[in-house]
């Protein structure tokens, strides 16, 4: 067993509307404690019923002239990133909260993502971050509105070397279509070589900014120019998410997310999306092009609710998927993944490699941790784990390490290198 280790200060994860994505930073900074505490962190963060609240005053210094009398809403990690809810309304320009102790992270609104606080010059900005750790009086300044400016128009960025193979293919367990893009290496048409294949999550976000909800990762550029620079090549098959129904084909688990006034439950749905997987669109990959079949072979991937159902794969269907790409996992919404985990542990033959972001919050960063140091500890596999101390939970920051991951995953031997 090797077990390599990039560890870097902390980290956060990020709730970006839980109804469809699960993707939103909430920054926390800290080092790792890999014990019992990571648990009462973690409720610490996501429960609605502690009782250690401090007050928070929010007071808008100044906001744009133009919508001056609109209605300001708060939306962040402290209240599933509802734009329009009334428990985070502020009245004239100041509010008065009770949170619980911790870090959060928000937007300001006006009811609606449509309507979301902007830079000055209309560009998007980043989530807002704060630590309450005591009563606090916090002033802001909003710069703009997204809606007061004229929105670029869309355009596609997926390279030549990606095609839509199926604008609805059967999923026949989940009773549903989705839509399937592949990557083919360059030069795959000229030769009889056979390739790797590679089941990636959350396909609209892979190649393509036109189809991206949240930015893409740009699996195809970087690809081209690694397999043009003499790295092995692998064929990439990104497959649609269920949208409103991701957060339940993504979990093992059923996850109930609660807010101050409701809330919602997602029933588990990964088994279906699975089997779909390595019994529908598996064989179909395999039929169509020219694909190297074995476990050693065969590779999933994914970010968020993306990571922990890469994770699941790989521990139900060991002897389908020999690798795994696990980014900025959402363990937090799989309250089974330790026991499931430890149940498996003797299956565990493959290469896997763990990625969080050093300002996802430190609750994410045990919960991945504390998996990571189960296989390195008890399992023969070989396994990466990198923290990049400056990232969010992102695209941009997934995008970043992708290369770092691929190169890793497609060959023998191991190589640390520094978070940069």
């Amino acid at each position: 067993m090797k077990h390599n280790s990039i560890t870097t200060p902390p980290a956060n994860e990020k709730a970006y509307q839980l109804l469809q994505q699960l993707q939103t930073p909430v920054s926390v900074g800290c080092r790792f404690a890999a014990n019992r505490t990571t648990l009462f962190f973690c409720l610490l963060l996501f429960s609605t019923h502690l009782s250690a609240q401090f007050n928070v005053i929010i007071h808008l210094r100044s906001t744009p002239e133009k919508h001056k009398n609109d209605t300001v809403y708060m939306a962040g990690s402290f209240n599933g990133w509802k734009p329009d809810d009334d428990d985070y309304k502020i009245p004239g320009n100041s509010v008065v909260l009770k949170l619980n102790p911790g870090s959060y992270q928000f937007k300001f609104t006006r009811g609606s993502w449509s309507k979301v606080e902007s830079n000055a010059d209309g560009t998007d900005t980043r989530n807002r971050s704060i630590q309450i750790n005591s009563d606090t009086a916090l002033d802001f300044s909003i710069a703009a509105w997204k809606d007061d400016f004229v929105v670029a128009e869309r355009k596609h960025t997926a390279s030549r070397n990606v095609q839509l193979i199926a604008e609805k293919f059967d999923m026949p367990s989940l009773h549903k279509q989705k839509s399937i893009w592949v990557y083919l290496p360059p030069g795959y048409e000229k030769s009889k070589q056979r390739y790797p294949v590679m089941y990636m999550q959350d396909g609209q976000n892979v190649f393509d900014e036109y189809t991206a909800f949240s930015g893409e990762w740009g699996v195809d550029e970087c690809l081209d120019s690694l397999i043009e620079n003499g790295k092995p090549g692998c064929i990439v098959v990104a497959i649609e998410n269920g949208q409103n129904e991701r957060m339940s084909e993504y979990n093992p688990f059923a996850f109930t997310y609660k807010s101050e006034k409701d809330s919602i439950t997602f029933p588990p749905k990964a088994n279906e999306y699975l089997s779909d997987i390595v019994n529908t669109l598996k064989p179909f990959i395999d039929k169509q092009f020219r694909t190297l079949t074995s476990k050693e072979n065969t590779i999933i991937a994914g970010s968020s609710m993306g990571g922990l159902i890469s994770w699941y794969a790989a521990i139900k269907y060991p002897d389908v998927f020999g690798k795994a790409g696990v980014f900025s996992p959402a363990f937090w919404t799989a309250s089974g993944i330790d026991s499931l985990t430890d149940a498996n542990m003797d299956k565990l033959r493959g290469k896997y490699f763990f990625y969080i972001g050093g300002k996802e919050g430190e609750p994410h960063m045990e919960n991945m941790k504390r998996i990571y140091e189960k296989v390195g500890k008890n399992s023969s596999v070989q396994s990466y784990s990198l923290i990049d101390p400056e990232a969010a939970h992102n695209e941009k920051y997934w995008r970043k390490w992708f290369g770092e991951f691929y190169q890793w995953i497609m060959t023998d031997g191991y190589r640390v290198v520094q978070a940069r």
